[in-house]
Order: structure tokens, then C-alpha cells, then sequence
């Protein structure tokens, strides 16, 4: 991981030709919360996330909470790179710009996939055990909709977009990542039956018992809870 381009040497003594480590190619969502770009990153495919200042906030506060969620999410990151998670590799850091690069996913959203009928048979239940793992390193993911979940080109399942994660989540936390995603697969995916259940079934059966971490058992149950929740206040 880089970090204020330390270690590089100057664009003035690099052979006389300024030197431009990311390339912009072009913008792939304008959200709320941050812009997202796609580029070049030391001549490999990136993605670019420029955390966006609020206008309505105090800027002072706007800075220090920008800065305390980014934080999050560079921990998040690093954390499951150290152990090799499918998820984009952190690549830079700028505290300063409130911006991170991390590597490009080559493949699809689940999102896609599903609108265009091309969801592979077990796909859902990859979800799940993928999620599971997440939950299992001390990590939930905090907007876990089909938007934030990539299949790759051979058919591994990728999580992406951590800047609602939270390190070491209490169990609500890791029930709620699974309700954010029965509600989109709900609102968005209505034609597959059952697609929350094979995602639970996924979790469930991937599980390992880590010290420390809920089990896949109490998060489930925990999920249930926040499902008939939102149903008896809806």
C-alpha cells in the first residue's frame, strides 16, 4: 500500500517526463457519499473512490467524520487482504483528498447477473459462505446489496464497496448485513424464489467456529429477529 506517493522518486527527475501513477479513464458512479472512477493505477486496471465533503455539516466535523469512516475502511481492506479475502487490494491512501485506489474486479455485479437470467446454479449459496468468511474475520460489510457483490470471471464471488463496514461488529450488526441484502434481493430480484434462504443456507454450511465471532447460528437467528421486526413495523 502506498501512501502520499512516499517512497516514489519526483516527476522532475524521472527521465524529464512528469510521471502520472493514476490515469483517469472514466466515471463509474456519482453517489451520495463519494465519486467513483475508473483508471490506471501503475499500469494496472483501478478504481479511484474520492470521498465527497457534506455541505450541510459543520467542516470541521465534516472532515473529522469523513477521515474517522475512511479509516474504517482502509482497516477493513487491509485486514482482508492480510488474509487473502476476495475483495479489491487497498493500493493508496490519501488522508489529505479523503480518496483511496484499490484494484479492479474483473467480472460482474450480481445485480447484473440476476436481471440478465445468468445466475449459475449454487451462486446464492456462494454468497453466503463468502459472507460468512467476511463475518468470520471480524469484519460486516455494513450496504450489502447485489450492487456490492461481483462474480468473477470464474465464478468466484468478490465483495466490494466497504464504506459502511464496521471491525469486530456486534452480532446485530452481522444479522443486519444479511437483511440489507433479503431486502434488495426482495425489491429487485422478486423472480428468484427463495434466494435469501440459499444465501443463508451458504452461510450456514461454510461455517468454521471462530473464537470471538458469533456463530453462524446466532447470526442467522439474529437475522430472523430484524426480518420479523421490519415486517410487524411495516
Amino acid at each position: 500500500m502506498c501512501n502520499r506517493f512516499q517512497g516514489m522518486r519526483p516527476p522532475s527527475i524521472m527521465s524529464g517526463v512528469p510521471y502520472r501513477p493514476w490515469s483517469f479513464e472514466m466515471k463509474v458512479h456519482e453517489g451520495a457519499e463519494a465519486t467513483v472512477s475508473k483508471g490506471v493505477w501503475l499500469g494496472k486496471p483501478a478504481i479511484l473512490k474520492v470521498r465527497k465533503p457534506k455541505g450541510y455539516r459543520n467542516p470541521d466535523l465534516d472532515s473529522r467524520l469523513t477521515k474517522s469512516r475512511m479509516a474504517v475502511e482502509v482497516r477493513a481492506l487491509s485486514r482482508l487482504q492480510r488474509v487473502n479475502f476476495p475483495s479489491p487490494s487497498l493500493l493508496y491512501v490519501d488522508q489529505q483528498d479523503s480518496s483511496i485506489i484499490i484494484s479492479e474486479i474483473e467480472g460482474f455485479p450480481l445485480f447484473e447477473v440476476m436481471v440478465n437470467g445468468n445466475l449459475e446454479e449454487g451462486a446464492l449459496s456462494r454468497v453466503g459462505g463468502t459472507i460468512r468468511r467476511l463475518h468470520e474475520n471480524g469484519v460486516s460489510h455494513g450496504d450489502l446489496t447485489t450492487h456490492n457483490i461481483m462474480i468473477g470471471t470464474d465464478g468466484e464471488i468478490f465483495l466490494i464497496d466497504f464504506g459502511l463496514a464496521k471491525i469486530s461488529p456486534e452480532l446485530e450488526n452481522l444479522g443486519q448485513d444479511l437483511q440489507v441484502l433479503n431486502e434488495c434481493l426482495t425489491a429487485s430480484h422478486s423472480e428468484y424464489s427463495e434466494a435469501i434462504e440459499k444465501v443463508v443456507e451458504g452461510y450456514i454450511s461454510s461455517s468454521t467456529s471462530v473464537p470471538e465471532v458469533p456463530s453462524s447460528s446466532d447470526v442467522t437467528q439474529r437475522f430472523d429477529e430484524i426480518r420479523n421486526r421490519v415486517r410487524y413495523l411495516g
